[in-house]
């Protein structure tokens, strides 16, 4: 079992890494704070505990560039050092950038600390492996940081209208993507360029060729037809699958539950509970007093839980997180609420009667390919 530790644990593509890992197979995952590069006996400990250090720690943006290059350059160096003063020799892989090649400060970091991390690799006999990223997006991204999707998809989702400064086409690679590959060189299992006996290059493509322009008129589509019309668009094709899922954990908590439209005659009543532009599982449950159901997330599948008749108390919570968020349902009104991606969540009938919960969700259940990781809220 592969001891990993992630420098960034905490940000953004850490984040998605270092929850992926934890329901990986074949990995123990070492515990990370940012402030060990201020504590050197605590770095020593870390790296020394590391069979693989995945280094995604560093700044990205600034007022001042200078401020990005030195950081950037010396947390590279601080990571070195511990190694060769605790004479480890964990296989690190480097977070660069396409950005290296160009005439800016912080793509000079990332090309210095490439060549830092290479010159170690190849005196100390270790394993190096430099990972060249395009621009990422994907859920949780920091808006005016990670990158121009969180900024968008954060101010339309309140209401904002965004600005296109330039109207350039983006080459984007989806958090899950970049997650898989990093994994992947971690097993040894991905193509590499060698820059020298003991350093290697991985170099990720962007998946998906966007102008600025594009990546916002879908969004503001999402707004209008998910936001105001409760409609899932069509999620057949992946870059629109990707781009919602990341949407949708932009939407502001108070969004939900959402109020459906009841039509009620002599005959009884009628309520539609989901309009798709995509395919998917209809299916009902039905739940007794003080019982509850789910305790699980997904990390790709779009799901709506309706309450038609009972009460009904659904929780969500962020993974890795400790807030939960709360909401109570009544089939008097009846409502709904969506799970977003890697948030567990559950149903509890807190009524005295009988519950009945209607779900959809875009996948047919597949129990080889489930995407159902089972964690208490």
């Amino acid at each position: 079992m592969k001891k990993i530790g992630i420098t960034g644990q905490s940000g953004f593509v850490g984040n998605h890494l270092y929850n992926t890992l934890n329901v990986s197979e074949g990995f123990e995952l070492i515990t990370f704070d940012k402030n060990y590069f201020e504590q050197e006996k605590k770095l020593a400990n870390f790296v020394s505990k590391c069979d693989v250090i995945v280094h995604l720690a560093a700044m990205n943006r600034h007022e001042d560039a200078n401020v990005i290059y030195n950081t950037n350059v010396s947390l590279v160096h601080k990571l070195i050092n511990a190694c060769i003063e605790t004479d480890s020799k964990p296989h690190i892989l480097f977070s660069s950038s396409l950005q290296e090649s160009k005439d800016n400060l912080y793509g000079k970091s990332k090309k210095e600390g490439k060549l830092a991390f290479q010159n170690w690799a190849e005196k100390y006999h270790s394993k190096f492996t430099s990972i060249n990223i395009p621009n990422v997006f994907g859920p949780f991204g920091k808006p005016n940081y990670n990158s121009v999707v969180a900024t968008f998809c954060h101010k339309i989702a309140r209401d904002e209208k965004p600005k296109i400064i330039n109207d350039d086409e983006v080459g984007l690679v989806y958090v899950n993507k970049l997650v898989s590959k990093i994994i992947n060189a971690i097993k040894g299992e991905e193509t590499t360029e060698k820059l020298g006996d003991y350093s290697d290059e991985l170099v990720v493509n962007p998946q998906y060729f966007k102008k600025v322009s594009e990546v916002l008129s879908t969004l503001t589509r999402f707004k209008t037809d998910y936001m105001e019309n409760g409609i899932f668009p069509n999620l057949d094709k992946s870059f629109e699958k990707d781009l919602f899922n990341t949407f949708r954990c932009y939407v502001p908590t108070n969004h939900y539950p959402v109020k459906f439209t009841k039509h009620t005659d002599a005959r009884g009543s009628f309520v539609e509970i989901a309009r798709t532009q995509t395919s998917g599982q209809f299916s009902f449950s039905t739940t007794v007093p003080g019982i509850t159901r789910g305790n699980h997330y997904h990390t790709r599948k779009a799901e709506r839980f309706a309450v038609i008749k009972g009460k009904a108390l659904i929780q969500l919570r962020k993974i890795g997180t400790d807030e939960v968020i709360n909401y109570e349902l009544d089939g008097d009104e009846p409502a709904y609420v969506d799970m977003p991606i890697w948030h567990t969540h559950n149903i509890k009938n807190i009524g005295d009667t009988e519950l009945i919960t209607l779900f959809w969700i875009n996948e047919p259940f597949d129990p080889n390919n489930a995407d159902t990781y089972f964690e208490n809220v």
